[in-house]
């Protein structure tokens, strides 16, 4: 059986940012192709935009860049997730279950329902489904998605 990595989340910095946007476009570029929405420029143009060092961590396993994850305040009540992304070597391995359920116990702690946006039938929409998301509002590219504090 493969254990877990060791792994923490950091604040992100300026430095961060370029890796970040790297990761985006090679996470994400297959399922946006899948959808018909691939621009390489709008993608990492998107991740600059919403990049923030206040809400922005990165995930490091074993001191090594890996992933990173934002969570803001969300406009509607509690928090927001975005920017989740986990390198690809990494990725089916439980790491990202791993950390979700860290960012959620931490939301549960304080009582805060979680929402977030994903691309429409992605690995990561099933991830969420099984932590407890449900799919409040879809388009033909997206699901917004929302959850209730555990209590």
């Amino acid at each position: 059986m493969n254990s877990l990595p060791a792994w923490t989340l950091e604040p992100a910095g300026l430095k961060d940012l370029e890796p970040i946007v790297e990761l985006k476009a090679q996470v994400m570029r297959a399922d946006l192709e899948r959808l018909g929405r691939w621009d390489q420029e709008r993608s990492r143009e998107r991740v600059r935009k919403s990049f923030s060092t206040r809400y922005t961590s990165v995930l490091l396993v074993e001191g090594a860049f890996a992933g990173c994850v934002t969570i803001r305040p969300d406009e509607q009540g509690g928090r927001h997730l975005e920017l989740f992304y986990l390198a690809p070597h990494l990725q089916g391995r439980g790491l990202g279950t791993a950390v979700l359920r860290h960012l959620l116990a931490d939301a549960d702690a304080a009582g805060d329902p979680m929402r977030l946006v994903v691309l429409q039938g992605s690995a990561a929409q099933r991830l969420y489904e099984r932590h407890g998301f449900e799919v409040v509002h879809e388009d033909p590219i997206d699901a917004t998605m929302h959850r209730e504090p555990a209590r």
